[in-house]
């Protein structure tokens, strides 16, 4: 720079002291979405009944009415029964377009669509036939068995850490672990039983020893009722709860990658792949319709990786 300014300085001046302010980088945020509108937004007569009726889970109907409830506001000035498919499909390719929705997202909402359309108003499925996205194939998130073991050794509250224990212990999903009873733990037979899991369907998945001891000390300081985990005001333990306890007991075990509670379901699978178990017991724990999506677990495990030697380590 200086001897650019010598070899012009005759020429011209050149002052270039704004060069030498240091600016913040311009973070260009997301813009959020506008729910507003969902707390105002009636739903038609007999939706949110039907849903109830068909004992669609209430993480489900949740979902349901609020992506239909931004359904119904879009199409505020029209007769939803004169909506046509390729309208719908238009609505949901502006939510791409705008929002980048996920195909997770975008199935759901075709899915509360749907239900409206067929089984509110019995209209023929094929007339409503929406395009679905690709499926996304994504690997499952994991934590190691040392990060699952920091974890549940920074939890010094009782009942989080059997809780989070038993998560992983059984590869419980969230709501299943929440809907637990004191009597569907078998201690003789070293079960316990899962009651209208995803799917509506029981199973009954392993009690370990570990776990039993856990459950055995939190019982004689909690002393629960009906449900094995209550929340502080009775009733089920909240699951928005186990997501923020799993977090700071992952921040304190020094843990900077972000953590969810299905990571230790997740875990669970995979440490249990890794010891050898034969993935159709795994598939059964789980609780999975197909091999399929079991099997994805066996693309993560470190077998996969350790089995084989790599050529570059002869080369180096």
């Amino acid at each position: 720079m200086g001897r650019f300014f010598e070899g012009l300085k005759d020429l011209a001046y050149i002052d270039y002291a704004a060069l030498k302010i240091k600016t913040k980088p311009v973070v260009l945020q997301k813009a959020s979405r506008d729910y507003s509108h969902r707390s105002s937004t009636e739903l038609p007569k007999g939706y949110i009944e039907l849903l109830k009726q068909k004992r669609y889970s209430q993480s489900t109907q949740k979902t349901y009415t609020a992506y239909f409830k931004d359904f119904v506001h879009y199409f505020s000035e029209r007769d939803l029964n004169e909506v046509s498919g390729d309208e719908i499909n238009a609505y949901l390719l502006a939510l791409i377009n705008k929002w980048d929705i996920t195909t997770s997202e975008q199935n759901q909402r075709i899915n509360s669509i749907k239900f409206y359309y067929e089984k509110v108003l019995r209209k023929a499925r094929q007339v409503y036939e929406i395009e679905r996205p690709r499926k996304e194939k994504i690997l499952p998130d994991i934590l190691s068995k040392e990060e699952v073991g920091a974890i549940l050794k920074a939890t010094e509250n009782m009942k989080h850490k059997t809780l989070l224990s038993a998560i992983y212990s059984c590869g419980l999903r969230r709501s299943e672990l929440v809907n637990l009873k004191v009597k569907d733990v078998d201690s003789k037979r070293m079960m316990i039983k899962i009651s209208g899991a995803k799917g509506k369907k029981d199973r009954y998945v392993q009690l370990s020893e570990g776990l039993l001891k856990l459950l055995r000390q939190y019982y004689r300081e909690y002393k629960p009722g009906f449900w094995l985990f209550e929340g502080q005001k009775g009733g089920p333990y909240s699951p928005e709860n186990i997501s923020i306890l799993l977090k700071t007991a992952a921040q304190k075990a020094g843990i900077t990658k972000r953590v969810h509670p299905h990571m230790l379901r997740h875990s669970f699978a995979t440490h249990q792949l890794e010891q050898g178990v034969d993935i159709r017991f795994i598939q059964a724990w789980l609780g999975h319709d197909s091999l399929k999506t079991t099997q994805r677990y066996t693309h993560v495990t470190e077998h996969n990786f350790k089995n084989f030697k790599n050529p570059l380590d002869e080369l180096l």
